[in-house]
């Protein structure tokens, strides 16, 4: 039995105009092709014939699809579309006239290969024709209305193929609120050229001369839309962002087509999007079909790090994810963030500590993730040299307490968001963080001692990354706040260095690790490290906000040393001497077999230091980390 498909009333419009525009084209054919007399003969032919054609092209038009798709989005697959099903419609007409309706049956051709051929272009007129004077009077009330509205004048930066994603935006109005009249592109081949009906008016070396001119013709520019092409470092962005707070202009960017966010919404340009290395190049495939349709668990997820991996987590597709987070307006507001992406994924939160393993142990349990994502820690050096107690229960015990209950959960992965500053620490912070790691290995290790009765055994992984521009509590947000301050902006030691990476760049990388982690063959390296590029001075980074905020280092804002803070050291280390380090086939990572001890041991000195806790013996503490971890270098006063 054949289904028909159920239409909607647009649907039924379109059809019927398809239909009326093949009649049309038929009709208008014959009057055109032929005379009175050869009308005539043909007339009841042609009566006879058409009601079959109809039906013939009405399946035609089904089966090509015409009546689903949009016709104030009509673009060239859609005339392609059209150009296909009027070719087909055109063979098929010639056929009958040479086979079915030869002279030998007819006596003469009843359409003739000039009659059908006329019959095609009509056809195509009809059918796309409409289609795009409806595109076209739509856009011209998106003018009307953007006029009306007094939309911002603004220009594009960038070449014309990222220009046209935004003024396609524009025109169906998914953009708001902007006008561009012109754009200026780096690539010489756009010069001269119109981009729907936007002239490139130049490169982006000619911004205060454009600006001037479109000035001086009352089209004052006020905005400046940077493509992704112009946030190259071949495109001096720095210089771009330096010239338009001097000329006045707020700025706004638009996201790369391949970075797995929306393709097109304006984000404000932040100075942390200026200061790295080109990004590691991601697979956004890969994580997808890793993601898609699995449950996850995000441990501290109201956080920075936490927060931009449940983003990720539900933009490639999760099933699943459930936010357990300890600070309740964190939780509320990562929440509310999640559901305005507009996600087919069910998304939960709990309030809870990390430490209270009761409750995480019900919480992961309950739920039964395929994957857990631990960002939960405290990360401040200088607080955990001073409250050492509180990182030990948070990043150790807390850590622990999450791996133990994914692991009874039946989870298939565990990733700890781990630090550079866990090898050969000289802070509690780095030295709570190894010991984390190395119960990670360990438990790893055991789970992959018993992986062969069929039953895939759980991974547990640690990835380390540096600084991360933008979270909560790095240096970029307290650079920029003594900068409106005024000043000073403060710097521990001229000669500090850090590697650095953007959020989003770090939770795909976190993401990536894990997917390899989980690969069909199980693989005996437990560490992940981002590449970070080459670390960065402090100073000079400090130097560069301070330029890229439009003032002038040591003149309008001065530069203050400060000295190396307790736990602090100048360069950060990503790998341990005794671990043995392999590319994985993966841009951007680089993995490692850490030689870790057994569980047994770790449990004991985990025990020792719950003990020390106990009775608050910072000595036994301290001595309990340096067994764990022999490159410790704290202090205990």
């Amino acid at each position: 039995m054949i289904r028909l498909p159920k239409l909607s009333l647009r649907q039924i419009l379109i059809v019927l105009h398809d239909l009326l525009a093949t009649v049309a084209a038929i009709v208008l054919t014959f009057y055109m092709r032929f005379e009175d007399k050869g009308l005539y003969e043909r007339l009841g032919g042609l009566k006879l014939f058409l009601p079959f054609f109809l039906i013939y092209a009405a399946v035609v038009y089904f089966t090509f699809g015409l009546h689903r798709n949009k016709w104030r989005f009509t673009s060239v697959p859609d005339l392609y579309d059209i150009f296909r099903t009027s070719t087909f419609l055109a063979v098929l007409l010639l056929a009958l006239d040479y086979v079915l309706l030869s002279p030998n049956l007819y006596g003469t051709f009843f359409f003739g290969k000039i009659t059908i051929l006329l019959y095609w272009f009509l056809q195509m007129f009809f059918l796309g024709g409409f289609r795009v004077a409806y595109r076209y009077f739509h856009y011209a009330q998106i003018l009307q209305r953007v006029k009306i509205a007094d939309a911002t004048p603004t220009l594009v930066l960038g070449r014309a193929a990222d220009a046209e994603v935004l003024l396609r935006s524009v025109e169906s109005g998914v953009v708001k609120n902007i006008w561009p009249v012109g754009i200026l592109s780096p690539s010489v081949t756009d010069r001269g050229q119109s981009i729907r009906g936007i002239p490139v008016l130049g490169d982006v070396d000619d911004l205060e001369r454009v600006v001037a001119d479109l000035a001086s013709r009352g089209n004052r520019v006020t905005r400046l839309v940077l493509a992704p092409s112009a946030l190259s470092p071949e495109a001096r962005p720095e210089s771009i962002l330096i010239r338009a707070r001097r000329l006045g202009l707020s700025l706004s960017q638009m996201p790369s087509l391949d970075d797995g966010g929306p393709a097109v919404q304006l984000a404000p340009v932040a100075v942390e999007d200026l200061l790295l290395r080109p990004s590691v190049g991601i697979d956004y495939r890969r994580l997808e079909k890793f993601v898609s349709e699995k449950s996850v668990v995000v441990t501290g997820g109201g956080g920075s790090i936490g927060s931009e991996i449940c983003n990720r987590i539900v933009a490639f597709g999760a099933a699943r994810l459930l936010v357990i987070e300890n600070s309740e307006p964190a939780l509320h507001a990562i929440l509310e963030s999640l559901k305005g992406n507009q996600s087919a994924a069910e998304i939960s939160g709990r309030l809870a500590d990390i430490r209270d393993r009761q409750r995480i142990t019900n919480l992961i349990g309950q739920f039964k993730p395929d994957i857990v994502f631990h960002a939960a820690a405290l990360k401040h050096v200088p607080l955990l040299e001073q409250d050492w107690d509180e990182g030990i229960k948070t990043n150790v015990f807390g850590s622990i307490n999450v791996a133990d209950a994914a692991a009874a959960a039946g989870c298939a992965a565990m990733v700890m968001i781990s630090t550079d500053k866990a090898i050969e620490p000289v802070s509690v912070l780095g030295a709570t963080k190894r010991l984390a790691e190395m119960y990670c290995e360990a438990l790893d290790e055991e789970f992959g001692r018993r992986d062969g009765n069929g039953k895939r055994a759980m991974r547990l992984i640690s990835v380390r990354f540096g600084n991360v521009l933008a979270s909560n509590g790095s240096v970029v947000p307290k650079f920029k706040a003594q900068i409106e301050a005024g000043g000073p902006v403060t710097v521990t030691h001229p000669d500090m260095v850090r590697y650095f990476m953007t959020i989003r760049e770090a939770c795909d990388l976190v993401v990536t690790a894990a997917s390899h982690a989980l690969a069909p063959e199980r693989s005996d390296v437990s560490v992940y490290v981002l590449n970070m590029g080459q670390p960065v001075k402090i100073v000079d980074l400090a130097e560069r906000i301070i330029r890229l905020s439009g003032l002038v280092p040591g003149r309008d804002i001065k530069i203050v040393f400060t000295g190396i803070r307790p736990g602090e050291r100048l360069h950060e280390i990503l790998f341990a001497n005794e671990e043995t380090t392999s590319e994985i086939g993966i841009p951007g990572i680089v993995a490692a077999k850490p030689v870790r001890p057994s569980l047994e041991s770790i449990r004991g000195w985990v025990a020792t230091l719950e003990q020390g806790l106990a009775r608050n013996e910072r000595a036994i503490i301290y001595n309990v980390l340096r067994d764990a971890v022999p490159e410790f270098r704290g202090e205990t006063a």
